[in-house]
């Protein structure tokens, strides 16, 4: 049996988890400046330290209504990919580990959902694990790639 250390982290009083290994560091939230011709699911992008990151409503990205960033929100800045990204979310809880085989299998048994890899079973109930390496299509990643190179452009 193999572990998987999560971070799990709540939107919209839904627990998600994402691989440990793809996040740098958690943030508290900052202004975004608007990104156009980006995919909609984008706010806008943040500057980190030098490098210009995009950053996502994980609520439009997985299908509900986005809103705007608050000053209560959280950005974790992970890898999606080769791709560093911040993802805005309500809040990160803690770390957790869960079975990765029993994580996959319980997948399995629900209907198809867009970027996520399993479920994982913690102390305070299930958390859906979101998969960064899948988290853009390659329309968005060339349309994201697009605005970003647009946006250098105008600089």
């Amino acid at each position: 049996m193999r572990r998987v250390e999560l971070l799990v982290f709540e939107l919209d009083d839904i627990r998600y988890a994402v691989r440990l290994e793809a996040v740098q560091e958690v943030v508290r939230a900052v202004a975004v400046t608007p990104l156009g011709g980006a995919p909609p699911a984008v706010h806008g992008v943040i500057d980190v330290r030098g490098v210009v990151m995009p950053v996502f409503d994980l609520r439009a990205k997985l299908g509900g209504v986005g809103r705007a960033v608050e000053s209560s929100d959280q950005f974790i800045l992970a890898l999606a990919g080769s791709r560093r990204v911040a993802l805005q979310v309500d809040r990160v809880d803690w770390m957790a580990e869960a079975d990765d085989t029993a994580a996959g299998a319980a997948l399995e048994s629900l209907p198809a959902l867009p970027h996520l890899s399993g479920v994982a079973r913690t102390a305070d109930g299930l958390a859906l694990i979101h998969d960064l390496a899948t988290f853009l299509s390659d329309d968005e990643g060339t349309a994201l790639d697009s605005a970003l190179t647009s946006a250098a452009r105008a600089l």
